[in-house]
Order: structure tokens, then sequence, then C-alpha cells
């Protein structure tokens, strides 16, 4: 295992594109906030058509369109929002800037208050670029890409999911419960951390494997090299679901094969220099406040 460290700089901060958080046209204000704060550097901004849509905004882009011409993308609404973002535009290789606006947090750390200050210091060049992990599924002769999870799940509740799995082509393990959760680092602190998984620092390059409700005492999460193959065999005759992210939803049928590995391209997210991950986990964990 090891870390992902990038000192990357932004070639220019000219234009940004800007994903918003779906069905809440009641960001609008803030929106309109957040440009003003972005017309003081002269940022030229581009809505993706969807959002524009939505706040009844003129003049939206498709994401191909954006990704042509912005220096970066701009993510505004909380974790689920700058995820649907990373995923949509991973393979362009643009920095990507997370705005706050959801409950969480962990990966979109400037708020509204704290956008002018911070737009400073990245237009002096006092930012960092972080490199996250994706990982890519293969099922069938289709590929899905994860920024947080692939989730193999039981697909009735009265019923329990075995899942055979191989680590580079050798038998490692049987599943039985109600699934397995395969995470990136940037993941382990979602539905792998809900269900008892280990957090793993998000630039290290790693993969979590978890089960759910395992069947078996003996079963526990593994922290495993990025530099494996996993593939999982479902056994099941009533088939399973694979989940990736949260957002694509996928049936497999019993005996199908789902293949998992680190993905060629990292996500990039650009930060506070002085974002610390582990005062992070002190912030929304509550640890260290007994």
């Amino acid at each position: 295992m090891r870390l992902t460290k990038s000192s990357e700089r932004l070639k220019s901060i000219k234009k940004a594109g800007i994903f918003l958080k779906p069905n809440s046209p009641e960001i609008k204000e803030d929106f309109f906030k957040i440009k003003k704060c972005f017309d003081v550097h002269n940022i030229e901004f581009i809505l993706e058509e969807n959002s524009a849509k939505m706040i009844n905004e003129d003049h939206g882009k498709s994401l191909e369109e954006i990704c042509e011409e912005v220096d970066i993308l701009l993510s505004i609404g909380g974790d689920g929002t700058l995820l649907s973002a990373v995923r949509s535009s991973f393979k362009y290789d643009i920095p990507i800037l997370g705005i706050h606006m959801g409950t969480l947090g962990f990966l979109t750390d400037i708020v509204l208050e704290e956008l002018p200050s911070f737009l400073n210091d990245l237009m002096n060049d006092n930012y960092r670029i972080d490199n996250r992990m994706l990982v890519e599924c293969k099922i069938g002769d289709k590929t899905y890409v994860a920024f947080n999870d692939i989730v193999i799940s039981r697909k009735t509740v009265s019923s329990m999911l075995k899942v055979n799995a191989k680590i580079n082509g050798e038998s490692f393990n049987s599943y039985h419960g109600d699934g397995v959760i395969i995470s990136t680092p940037t993941g382990s602190t979602a539905y792998n951390l809900s269900v008892g998984g280990p957090i793993v620092y998000p630039l290290t390059e790693a993969f979590i494997i978890t089960p759910v409700a395992s069947h078996s005492l003996t079963q526990r999460p593994l922290v495993m090299p990025a530099e494996i193959e996993i593939e999982f065999k479902i056994k099941d005759s009533q088939g399973a679901v694979i989940l990736i992210d949260g957002q694509d939803i996928i049936e497999a049928r019993d005996e199908a094969i789902i293949k998992v590995t680190i993905a060629d391209k990292k996500a990039k997210l650009i930060h506070r220099t002085k974002r610390d991950f582990f005062k992070v986990l002190n912030e929304k964990l509550g640890w260290g406040n007994n």
C-alpha cells in the first residue's frame, strides 16, 4: 500500500464548470452569491445543463462541452453532489472544488463564508490537489467506475447471499450474509464505516473488503493492496444486486462474475493546504469529545 501525493498546479483559472445539488432549486440564491465571489477574480462560470434547467437559467452546456473549456469544476452541494461530479468527469482529468451545502462534508471542506478567503489563496497558488483512488468494476462486458464503493447485496430480505471471492485468480474466501462492500479509502467513511469497517487514510491506495451481516463470526474486514485484482462470483439462484456508489444499480444473475481493480485515473480534489483529515474525523465523528 502507498500514499498518492501530488504537487500538481492549475495551469490557469479562467473558467469554471458548475454542478449544483440536484432537485434543489432553492440553491439558486447561494449560487449567485458564489458567482459574485468568482466574478471578483474574473473567473467565468459555465453551468452544467441539468443544473441550469433546475434554477431556470439559460445557456447550460453538456458535460463534454464544459470539460473541453474549463480549468476547474465546481460542485455546490454536499458529498453526494461531489461524488456525482467526480464520477461524471474523472476521465477528463479536471480538478474539482467542492463547496459545502450538505450535512456531512467528508469531501467538501469549503463553506460559503470561507469562499472569498479561499479564492484569494487559490489565485495565489496556496492550495493543494489530492489524487484519490477510483476503482473499476467489470460485470460482463460493461465497466463501471466507483469513487466510494461497490456493494454486492442480496436480492431479497428473506434469503442469505453467498459470494465466492478470488484474489489474482486464487480462491481466498466465501462470504455468506447480506453482502460484501468493496470500498476505496475515500469510501471507508461511508457505508463501510456504518457496518464496522476500518477507516483508511484517503490518500492511501488500497481496497477495503467488508462483509455485511456475515453468517460467520470469523469473517472480518480486510485491507488489501490496490495492485491486486479481486473477483467475486455470485452463488445464489435468485442472483444479486450490485450498487455502484449507491447511484448505479445492476442486477446480477447466479454465477455472474464481478471483477474489481484500481482505475487508471484518479479523482482530483482541490483542498485548502491546511485541511487535516484527522481534524475532519474529530469534527464529524466527535472523537475526543468525552
